[in-house]
């Protein structure tokens, strides 16, 4: 390509080298989403989940191409201050008419990190603030599509609505899941449809969001300046035939599908800030950033969390404190009280009986963010060289952060430098909402939390510290786990029930007289440190008496062996409408009522 009279040739030719590698990116990353499309026509439910795990990936991958490439021709480390500014405004020349802008800004930020000391991290090197719009970017075609309905019965507009993902599946019987969802949408309305207005119209985005087993068709009905929201998940039946499994109207139950204690989707975008900016119109309480994590471009996401808090820094004047509950042995949290999330850094030093290092957590954490969540584990943002300004730190938090972690930290000109750390959205712990909890809450989250364990097992993970502090209660009431150190998966595991003691005075000792492999799990033991509180055993025991039997866990772990991919549904059983109907289309039940 011709350089324009006036520029920098190595700048130039660095600029390009960068937006050649996002572009690259990019179409791997939409390539994905198409493929999503060919697996959940062939049902092919692993598949998915491997696509999910193999394109997270991919963008590391891009981004460590692109800087070998500008070591190997540019001597990139070499490179004076000056030029990298005009690398910069070359770069933002390029993206001029450029669909993702806004993710090519986040690309170039990551390729400048991996060769910049964190000094230049600031907006004359980098785009610490956006430098493109993308309010306005659309794709063509569209990113949504329009209906105009003018049917009382909406019969053929959603009928049209559906065939138009194309997928090769036929649906078993589209006529009953068009009456189903009317009936759904009246029910809704309490039975009376809302009168349209002239300007009466349903959109929904051109690409189906794919995950574990369904494909999502999402949208909105505009009637008048009334907004209803709506998502409608499809699923394959006994016979591999399509159906509609319910419709979403309620914002909370959107809200909980979108969760980032679920896998990321798959969808295929072309402008995805289209798409963010579509999502957040149905769902007002989610920030941006999380929606650009939940469509699978969770470094947008970080980009976009990491300004929030630094905007929300300025024009706040609380400090960070440790947070409060059980202090973890493996890790220091510490919170802001003003922002909804928590901050997480491994202590230097793991004190036993934890057997695990510094690089073993964060495995267990990347392994976390690559598996199916199933809605029961937290998802984690990961940064490096995080700067804060110190003096918004408690001199409490301070100490303890010198004292357990001080190769974590360094102060540097009035900012704290915390060279590795994890960032989760705040919950209330489990042992905390349970001292506080009537028994009604109690007997539900004590559900909650055996309902958690049950799933996370049928997706292959063993918590490990199944501790209630390690649970927390989301604010739909949801119960989540969050600490990961000693997670492993179900195959890994030996579940044995407890031999009988040979002699009577054994079982005073503090010694087991039984040997104990490295994964030997003895499900009896749980009861011991799980079930001090009368009401909390009462419960537990009322629900959950299984989860003390080894046999039940080797059944699970059986069922895992055997490649059963479970059902679990992110929304409410009795929206569904083979329950609310009286029939069975699925070919498995739901995550806990298949393991009871």
């Amino acid at each position: 390509m011709e350089i324009p009279i006036g520029q920098n040739p190595t700048a130039h030719g660095i600029a390009r080298a960068i937006i050649m590698g996002f572009d690259k990116h990019y179409r791997i990353f939409r390539a994905c989403g198409r493929e999503a499309k060919t697996l959940f026509e062939g049902a092919d439910w692993h598949g998915v989940h491997h696509l999910v795990k193999d394109r997270i990936q991919f963008y590391v991958s891009r981004v460590e191409e692109v800087v070998d490439q500008l070591h190997g021709e540019f001597f990139a480390e070499e490179i004076d201050d000056s030029t990298w500014q005009q690398v910069k405004l070359i770069y933002i020349g390029l993206l001029n008419g450029h669909k993702q802008p806004e993710l090519a800004e986040t690309f170039f930020n990551s390729v400048f990190c991996k060769i910049m000391h964190r000094t230049y991290f600031h907006n004359d090197f980098i785009f610490f603030r956006p430098a493109t719009s993308t309010e306005y970017l659309e794709s063509d075609p569209p990113s949504y599509r329009c209906y105009y309905p003018h049917d009382p019965k909406m019969q053929e507009p959603m009928r049209q609505m559906l065939m138009d993902f194309g997928w090769l599946r036929p649906f078993a019987d589209l006529d009953r899941d068009i009456r189903r969802v009317r009936e759904m949408v009246l029910r809704f309305f309490g039975g009376k449809r809302p009168k349209p207005e002239a300007n009466h119209q349903v959109q929904v985005l051109a690409s189906p969001f794919y995950r574990n087993k369904a494909a999502y068709v999402v949208g909105k009905v505009i009637n008048g300046h009334k907004v209803y929201p709506f998502v409608i998940p499809v699923l394959h039946d006994d016979n591999d035939e399509l159906y509609v499994d319910t419709i979403l109207l309620e914002e909370a139950h959107i809200n909980v599908l979108f969760s980032l204690n679920r896998a990321y989707f798959l969808v295929d975008m072309e402008v995805p800030s289209a798409y963010v900016q579509f999502l957040s119109s149905i769902m007002p309480t989610k920030s941006p950033g999380d929606l650009y994590t939940m469509i699978g471009l969770q470094k947008q996401g970080k980009t976009n969390f990491y300004r929030d808090l630094n905007y929300h820094l300025y024009h706040s004047r609380d400090d960070f404190i440790i947070a409060p509950g059980i202090p973890g042995m493996v890790m220091l949290v510490f919170m802001l009280p003003s922002f909804p999330y928590v901050f997480k850094l491994i202590r230097d030093v793991i004190p036993p009986p934890k057997e695990v290092t510094r690089e073993t957590v964060k495995k267990k954490y990347l392994l976390v963010k690559q598996h199916d969540r199933v809605g029961r584990m937290a998802d984690t943002l990961e940064f490096s060289d995080v700067a804060l300004p110190i003096d918004r730190f408690d001199p409490k938090l301070l100490a303890q952060m010198h004292e357990l972690a001080p190769s974590q930290i360094e102060e540097e000109g009035g900012e704290l430098i915390i060279r590795h750390l994890y960032i989760e959205q705040r919950m209330v712990p489990l042992n905390i909402y349970l001292d506080r909890a009537t028994e009604a809450e109690a007997e539900h989250a004590v559900m909650e939390y055996g309902d958690a364990i049950r799933e996370l097992a049928s997706a292959n993970i063993f918590p490990g510290d199944m501790l209630w502090k390690n649970f927390g209660v989301t604010r739909y009431h949801h119960v989540v786990f969050y600490d990961y150190d000693e997670i492993e998966y179900i195959t890994d595991c030996n579940f044995r029930h407890i031999p009988p003691c040979p002699f009577p005075e054994y079982e005073m000792s503090s010694e087991p007289w039984y040997p104990v492999a490295k994964n030997d799990i003895f499900p009896e033991e749980f009861e011991h440190f799980l079930l001090g509180s009368p009401m909390v055993r009462s419960l537990f025991m009322k629900h959950h008496a299984g989860l003390l039997d080894a046999d039940h866990w080797t059944e699970i772990q059986q069922q895992v062996s055997d490649g059963v991919v479970v059902d679990f549904y992110p929304y409410p059983e009795e929206l569904r409408f083979c329950n609310l109907y009286g029939d069975s289309q699925t070919r498995f039940a739901t995550g806990t009522a298949a393991l009871a």
